[in-house]
């Protein structure tokens, strides 16, 4: 039981970690109908800038001054280039965020090489955040801060610890989750916002820079992004292939959970989170769920060769298969307002 807790529990945090990538993404589309194909680069770019900052003045600065670091390149980016072809439509658009990706892996792998870096977390994030203790029935399974005693974990006690990188990874996405919702929804420049989505003219004609509101919207998106990376980069691995890892993924999470909308991003990103977690997590084949399912044996050879594959190995493809499947009932996605 403890091990199917903490498996649920990593996926919610991995999930978490993909809406802190797609929120960005969600924002920058529903404010400026740009889907930004270079958005996982700054992912990989903030953890980069994160892991030198890092070295160069420890984990804390590395997490405010890379994200703002990014953010504000992307603000310039908007600013003096996306700018420029707004007006031409969704096409050009596209093509110069794929050219830009591009362009991204190649100064990363340019400055800091083809290979992984070494991006530790800090003293106070390695180790177990806490340690669920069980092994027999849920009115035994209790959990201590931190590493249990060893004397805890002996004869048929099982412990199982959940990382602390992955606890300040929850932390943070949480926080940031309440951020943008008071950011949006409390405050004047919430108000600008929202009302610059449908009606840019009339913001224009109250004073507003409507341009400004965009470009700082980008470069908040890309911030977010950048904040993602720092945390994903120190949490897994930071690599010039982390960006492809993860790119896909997050416009899968924002087509499931609907264009435009961050309560569908998030919704969308703990549900993939989950499934793909615990599809990892569960060693069983699908043959061993279609029968747990409580239907028939599939005899036919054919059949039968596809359905031993072990879900951990086709847990990759599986928020493509949701994607399918969310296409096919719901086009708009879980919580979407808007087709594109």
């Amino acid at each position: 039981m403890e091990f199917f807790l903490i498996s649920l529990i990593n996926g919610v945090s991995y999930g978490l970690l993909l809406f802190m990538l797609s929120a960005g993404l969600t924002l920058i589309f529903s404010m400026m109908g740009v889907l930004n194909f270079a958005h996982a680069s700054f992912y990989m770019l903030g953890a980069y800038v994160g892991h030198s900052l890092n070295a160069a003045w420890g984990f804390v600065p590395a997490l405010v001054f890379a994200p703002l670091g990014v953010g504000l390149l992307g603000a310039a980016f908007e600013k003096w280039v996306l700018r420029r072809v707004h007006a031409q439509g969704h096409v050009p658009e596209l093509l110069i965020t794929f050219g830009l990706a591009y362009v991204v892996l190649e100064v990363v792998q340019l400055l800091w090489g083809r290979a992984a870096v070494s991006f530790a977390p800090p003293p106070w994030l390695q180790g177990p955040a806490f340690t669920l203790v069980g092994g027999g029935p849920v009115a035994d399974l209790h959990w201590v801060w931190g590493a249990a005693p060893e004397a805890a974990c002996q004869g048929p006690a099982r412990c199982s610890p959940f990382p602390a990188t992955r606890a300040f990874m929850m932390a943070v996405a949480l926080a940031m989750v309440l951020g943008l919702w008071a950011l949006i929804h409390r405050t004047r420049v919430g108000l600008v916002i929202q009302a610059a989505l449908t009606h840019p003219q009339a913001v224009q004609t109250l004073g507003h820079n409507v341009p400004r509101v965009f470009m700082w919207v980008f470069g908040v998106g890309t911030g977010l992004a950048a904040l993602a990376g720092v945390i994903g980069g120190s949490t897994f691995v930071t690599e010039p292939s982390m960006a492809a890892t993860v790119g896909s993924v997050a416009f899968v999470v924002i087509v499931i959970g609907g264009l435009g909308s961050l309560a569908g991003a998030f919704w969308a990103s703990a549900l993939i989170g989950t499934v793909q977690t615990m599809a990892v997590a569960i060693d069983l084949s699908l043959s061993d769920l279609w029968l747990a399912l409580g239907l028939p044996s599939l005899s036919h050879t054919g059949a039968s060769l596809w359905m031993s594959l072990p879900l951990s190995q086709a847990a990759p493809i599986l928020p493509y298969l949701l994607l399918v499947l969310m296409l096919m009932v719901r086009p708009r996605g879980l919580m979407g307002t808007r087709e594109g």
